[in-house]
């Protein structure tokens, strides 16, 4: 692609007065970096920054793809194609989705969109609920507020598999982004019918599947609901429908933290407003504090993952009193523990029960399914491919087997009623499991530390390193092939295997990772982001201690981080 002459092409035909004010005012570099390739399309739909450009987020880019998914449905599903749309409190997302809607809608394909912003799973529920063919939702999830993205959802409620993203891209290489993309007014499709806002029942009944997933519905159990819970929604969508969940579900000594409680794309208290990272955390640690909280919960912008921190009561971690966040595959191993046991318990547990996970979370969770007797499904990176596992269960009639599905970056689903992680589960569940032991005086550290007594201990840990541009999509590539090569140990741990994901492994999707198996029960991956100019590294080590772990795991970073140069 000549950068240089799709600048001019878009200085001469974008009539967007923001865009041409950016456009007039860019350097070399940025023209560059904006117009170098067309902005990925892929599994995970679109992402990117948010300006003008064939490499951004704007309401041509966003246009097209549309153009594209709208051209796709009508080969596949005729004069009966319609989709699902949603949107975040992302910077331009209520813009985004209302063009994409209008696209859609002068292309003939029906569209149903909420009324208002709300979490990612309620699209992937719309599309199941109204039977639609297909679902949008605009987001960039946990993004810093410069990104915003585009996520597609098949007629199952599963993001697109790589047959459908590979047609759909076909479609939307064809379209010149000015003169073969229809156009629609929003206001025009609202009144005519084509396109309808979708009825506040059916986000009742997402509410109430949500409910249904407790582990105690049927059972004599009582458990303290009077918990102090503080909770963040990180500016993002969670507010009512997690506030909804737990009220009507009797918890209802809850602090929202004010600064954080309205949805706000600029993310003014948290710049990255992702729960695995320590500062979006923060501002809630201080309220947990301030109100003597037991339980501190946040959610992403789209709601679709969860952090926590808990007050460690005895110091099993450091000083009585202080609290702790827990890791995603640490909230993860508590969970499926807790659903494990409780179905146990109340004689639920389906017949030759599954347990899915990603190949970058915690072996801990197989360690924990063998005991109970549930088979693991180890998948790629990213909950869709989890989803997948569920719709291949519900094909063969058996999707009563899957119980919960888990991935290491604070992603959790415990029933198939969506095909995407979801924080509003997630939520619920993680209250009444701490509602559960703290009735029986017993905190999530004691019991995290009992699964580590029983099972060994266990340290999981991500370092993400970003390389922005053309020339920082060259280094990743560069980094990966060099990993490729001849390497024996990582640490002082030997190599004893590697696993080239993409050459194919146990019938999963061709993919560009690598897993390398350590000596002594340790694991590096290494995996380039497919949604933002990263590469990330994650290390699994097993010890016998905490303080031992750390040095392992420190050992290994630095020899890899070596090989960067």
């Amino acid at each position: 692609m000549d950068y240089k002459l799709e600048y001019k092409n878009w200085c001469e035909k974008a009539i967007d007065d923001d865009l041409l004010n950016e456009l007039n005012q860019m350097s070399e570099q940025e023209v560059e970096n904006s117009f170098y390739r067309n902005l990925a399309f892929g599994t995970g739909g679109l992402r990117g920054v948010i300006g003008a450009g064939t490499n951004r987020m704007n309401v041509y880019t966003v246009a097209k793809a549309s153009q594209g998914l709208a051209n796709y449905l009508l080969k596949c599903y005729g004069g009966n194609a319609s989709v699902a749309i949603g949107y975040d409190s992302r910077i331009k997302s209520d813009v985004f989705a209302k063009v994409s809607a209008g696209v859609f809608a002068a292309n003939g394909v029906t569209v149903y969109i909420w009324p208002e912003l709300l979490p990612v799973p309620t699209v992937s529920y719309a599309v199941r609920y109204l039977k639609t063919s297909a679902g949008v939702m605009i987001t960039a999830s946990h993004n810093p507020s410069k990104y915003n993205g585009y996520k597609v959802y098949g007629d199952d409620g599963c993001q697109i598999t790589t047959e459908a993203a590979a047609d759909i891209l076909s479609e939307i290489e064809k379209l010149d982004i000015f003169e073969d993309v229809q156009k629609g007014s929003f206001d025009e499709g609202i009144s005519s019918g084509r396109i309808t806002y979708i009825d506040e029942e059916v986000l009742n009944a997402f509410i109430e599947e949500v409910k249904n997933q407790s582990m105690l519905k049927g059972s004599d159990i009582k458990i303290n609901k009077d918990v102090a819970i503080v909770y963040s929604p990180l500016n993002g969508t969670g507010l009512i429908p997690v506030l909804r969940t737990l009220k009507e579900s009797g918890y209802t000594n809850i602090t929202v933290v004010s600064e954080q409680e309205k949805p706000d794309g600029n993310f003014p208290t948290c710049p990255y407003p992702n729960p695995e990272i320590k500062e979006a955390m923060t501002l809630g640690m201080e309220y947990a504090r301030k109100y003597n909280a037991d339980l501190l919960l946040a959610t992403d912008p789209d709601c679709d993952r969860v952090g926590i921190a808990v007050k460690d009561v005895k110091g099993i971690r450091g000083k009585a009193g202080e609290y702790v966040l827990l890791s995603g595959n640490e909230t993860g191993i508590l969970l499926l523990d807790y659903i494990c046991s409780r179905r146990i318990e109340d004689g639920t547990m389906p017949q030759n029960p599954v347990m899915v996970k990603t190949i970058v979370t915690s072996d801990m969770a197989t360690q924990i399914a063998d005991n109970y007797g549930v088979q693991t499904i180890d998948c790629l990176t990213g909950f869709k491919f989890i989803g997948e596992q569920i719709g291949l269960l519900e094909s063969k009639g058996e999707e009563d087997r899957y119980i919960f599905g888990m991935e290491e970056s604070y992603g959790y689903l415990t029933g198939g009623y969506v095909r995407d992680k979801d924080a509003v589960d997630g939520a619920f569940m993680i209250c009444e499991m701490f509602a559960y032991y703290a009735t029986k005086g017993i905190g999530l550290i004691e019991k995290l530390e009992e699964l580590y007594q029983k099972y060994g201990y266990r340290l999981n840990t991500l370092h993400s390193y970003e390389f922005d541009g053309a020339a920082g999509a060259e280094k990743i590539q560069k980094i990966i092939t060099q990993f490729k090569g001849s390497i024996s140990s990582f640490g002082g741990k030997a190599v004893a295997k590697l696993i080239d994901y993409s050459k194919g492994v146990d019938g999963l999707p061709k993919s560009d990772v690598l897993k390398f198996i350590l000596e002594d029960n340790c694991s590096l991956v290494v995996r380039p982001s497919g949604t933002e100019p990263k590469i990330k590294f994650y290390v699994s080590v097993s010890a016998e201690s905490m303080e031992s772990a750390s040095v392992i795991e420190e050992d290994i970073v630095n020899e890899y981080y070596s090989y960067f140069a």
